[in-house]
């Protein structure tokens, strides 16, 4: 049976309308020969395209709900109220500029601190997926009807698919002995990647992803998708926030369980790792 897609609040649909304008922007400049690149304080990189979403989001925004506040990954922040719209203009900045399909615009709105609507752009996937908190998450492929979005119903270790996102990301919180061991109690590893790891979990086709040093605008849209897909989203401790600077997302019935596993495994960081072989 087609689940019948909920009417859109307000808010949800001017989210929407800001995920137009962002794909207006970015897809043109899409493997442009004249992109320009440069390189930030932090080391990463922010391309032109970057830069012009942002800049036209924020105006859009600051024109339409001049009361709410703003955070984007660009520019900073502009606080007003309790509402504030989070933006990261491109997800994947790294595969944008080498020609990767796989990156996003992310589009939050967070009251009181809490996200409650999350959209995440791709359209060079041609593929939007969006939720708000009590209306379920969804996704649309170009040119087809918008499907309702469920988690996996997975329970085992076992059996589950995980997506770390980067090997260094583990490595330099500390935390590469967790990766390694959980790589090796799943079914599955694969490092899929910025939004897309999420949104893999959200359909139900991944059932864990974790990663580190991540900030409000790489994960604030995610979290109101993963959640309304039937998934938890915390800190990779188990603390329900997305601002600690690392996220776990599953499909819920494993979450506890991953949760214990990597506090196990970090709490024998001074044992050798061994090999895959001796681990059997």
């Amino acid at each position: 049976m087609t689940a019948t897609l909920p009417q859109r609040s307000a808010d949800l649909a001017f989210a929407l309308e800001l995920a137009d304008l962002a794909d207006a922007i970015s897809l043109p400049r899409f493997r442009a020969a004249d992109l320009t690149i440069e390189t930030k304080p932090d080391r990463t990189f922010v391309t032109d395209a970057d830069q012009a979403v942002e800049r036209a989001l924020r105006e859009r925004i600051e024109q339409a709900l001049p009361e709410d506040s703003f955070l984007g990954e660009e520019s900073g922040s502009a606080e007003r109220g309790s509402r504030r719209w989070i933006i990261d203009p491109i997800d994947g900045t790294s595969n944008f500029l080498r020609g990767v399909p796989n990156w996003a615009t992310l589009i939050a709105l967070e009251v009181d601190g809490e996200p409650t609507v999350g959209v995440v752009s791709a359209p060079a996937f041609g593929a939007r997926w969006w939720a708000e908190t009590g209306t379920g998450a969804w996704g649309q492929q170009a040119g087809e009807a918008a499907r309702q979005l469920r988690v996996s119903g997975v329970r085992d270790l076992e059996h589950a698919s995980l997506s770390f996102q980067s090997i260094e990301q583990w490595d330099l919180a500390g935390y590469l002995r967790p990766l390694i061991e959980l790589s090796r109690a799943v079914w599955r590893d694969r490092a899929y990647g910025d939004m897309w790891s999420y949104m893999l979990l959200a359909e139900g086709l991944v059932d864990i992803v974790a990663e580190f040093d991540v900030k409000p605008y790489d994960l604030a849209a995610l979290v109101p998708i993963v959640r309304e897909a039937g998934g938890r989203f915390t800190d990779i401790d188990g603390a329900e926030s997305a601002w600690n600077g690392s996220s776990l997302a599953t499909n819920g019935a494993l979450h506890d369980a991953v949760v214990e596993f990597v506090s196990a495994a970090r709490g024998k960081a001074a044992e050798p790792i061994g090999t895959a072989e001796s681990a059997r």
